[in-house]
């Protein structure tokens, strides 16, 4: 599932339900009685891709939504992409009937009864989870496989007592109702939709909410580098893994403790000063900076660190400064700055760009608990307004210092395994052929963001 405004790696990161401030559209009063509470919806077999609405602070008093020409304008630019072969649901609710969450599905291909049912019923979790009493269904693709979706989501939506607003397939600029059987205003060949004149599109686009022309294109925007690029920055990576081995060897010289405590102050450090950059409006050009910051993360306390800043009203410097670092990051430097870069993006109501850094997270290391976390929140369609920190960066370099004083002191060089065979730094790792390639340090659960 995709939510247009809700998505974790640690439980702790999600404080009480708050405010989550102007929904992007207005459906007008309409009745509804959602019945019980469900309980925790859980992900429908990986179908789901989430994508939250657009930043609390964007004015769209004005963009009413009050027929399905209306919400086919605005749904790409609340998705953050024109959607295909898919099968959004919009929920509103309150006395006004605001817009409060959407997220969409892959349609299953082939249909399958099973598939569309998991969809059906994890729709309507999410839906009387958020409070919404209004909902509409909207299909993109071909009949044979939006309606079984269709089908189900309607009699889900029945069950739970919910009012189906309005329940639709769209291909090809065109639109047919399932809901609406008389030819004068629902023809049989669909009605045509022209979306770039559209008032409502142009609104959204003046609000800052661009749409991609598909998904894919949003994904390329997080393009891995290539060629020469990909080359140089890999060379800058290990002079990184050099700067970080040469501080721990520096650590252990000079007395007991935490070998790791000069990599991860000077981690901490270049994570202040990247961060300062670009909410000054700047932006980082050097690729040895880039890469000491990707060797950095690995360390948990750098990473959380990193977390901790993510303040809400700083939201787009760190979406800006993550997003570099992913695209220059990769193999077991990707799944901290891709996972920072997902909650920076969740937080900031973009569900489709905390998607897709979290496929790549997991792509890279498929147990990031982190990526892992922020993945089941954008799935159950937990909204931003929760994307709220509960420490400061000096209460997560306190937590950490407790927890290394508390724990014992090893002989070994910080990340390496007590495997019995001979150690390996953290900075390289070996590979079948005997080279070395880098490599990050063993993820140890002293921290309370893991």
């Amino acid at each position: 599932m995709e939510t247009a405004q809700p998505s974790p790696d640690d439980s702790s990161v999600v404080p009480p339900s708050a405010d989550q401030g102007p929904p992007p559209g207005d459906l007008g009063p309409s009745p509804g009685d959602p019945g019980p509470p469900p309980a925790e919806p859980g992900p429908p077999s990986g179908r789901e891709d989430a994508s939250p609405w657009p930043e609390p602070d964007l004015d769209l008093s004005r963009v009413r939504v009050s027929g399905p020409a209306d919400m086919l304008a605005i749904v790409p630019h609340l998705l953050g992409f024109h959607p295909r072969l898919s099968f959004v649901v919009i929920g509103a609710g309150g006395p006004r009937q605001r817009v409060e969450i959407g997220f969409r599905y892959n349609l299953p291909d082939p249909p399958s009864a099973e598939a569309a049912g998991e969809i059906a019923d994890h729709a309507v979790a999410v839906l009387a989870q958020r409070g919404a009493t209004t909902v509409i269904g909207i299909g993109y693709g071909p009949g044979r496989l939006v309606t079984p979706v269709a089908d189900a989501f309607a009699a889900a939506v029945r069950r739970r007592r919910l009012d189906l607003r309005e329940l639709l397939r769209v291909e090809e600029s065109r639109y047919w109702s399932y809901l609406c059987a008389s030819p004068a205003c629902c023809p049989a060949d669909g009605t045509v939709f022209d979306y770039p004149s559209h008032p409502a599109a142009a609104a959204m686009t003046v609000a800052g909410l661009a749409a991609y022309p598909d998904r894919d294109a949003v994904a390329a925007t997080l393009a891995p580098l290539t060629g020469a690029a990909a080359r140089s920055m890999g060379q800058a990576i290990e002079r990184a893994c050099t700067k970080a081995q040469a501080l721990m060897d520096r650590a252990q010289r000079t007395g007991s403790g935490n070998p790791l405590r000069l990599a991860i102050s000077q981690g901490r450090r270049a994570v202040r000063e990247a961060v300062g950059v670009y909410r000054a409006g700047g932006r980082i050009t050097d690729e040895d900076t880039f890469a000491w910051l990707a060797v950095s993360l690995v360390h948990l306390a750098v990473r959380d660190d990193a977390w901790a800043r993510m303040v809400p009203e700083h939201g787009q410097p760190h979406l800006a400064l993550w997003a570099d670092v992913v695209r220059r990051a990769d193999g077991p430097w990707l799944p901290a700055p891709a996972s920072l870069l997902a909650f920076t993006a969740w937080q900031a109501g973009d569900g489709t760009l905390a998607n897709i850094a979290l496929e790549r997270a997991l792509a890279a290391d498929p147990g990031y608990s982190m990526a892992l976390l922020l993945r089941d929140i954008l799935a159950a369609g937990v909204p931003p307004s929760q994307a709220r920190l509960p420490m400061t960066p000096e209460e997560v370099a306190e937590s950490y210092a407790r927890a290394e004083t508390s724990a014992p002191s090893a002989p070994r060089r910080a990340g390496e395994r007590r495997t019995g065979k001979r150690r390996t730094a953290p900075g390289k790792r070996r590979t079948a052929a005997g080279k070395r390639r880098p490599g990050g340090p063993s993820r140890q659960r002293t921290d309370p963001g893991g």
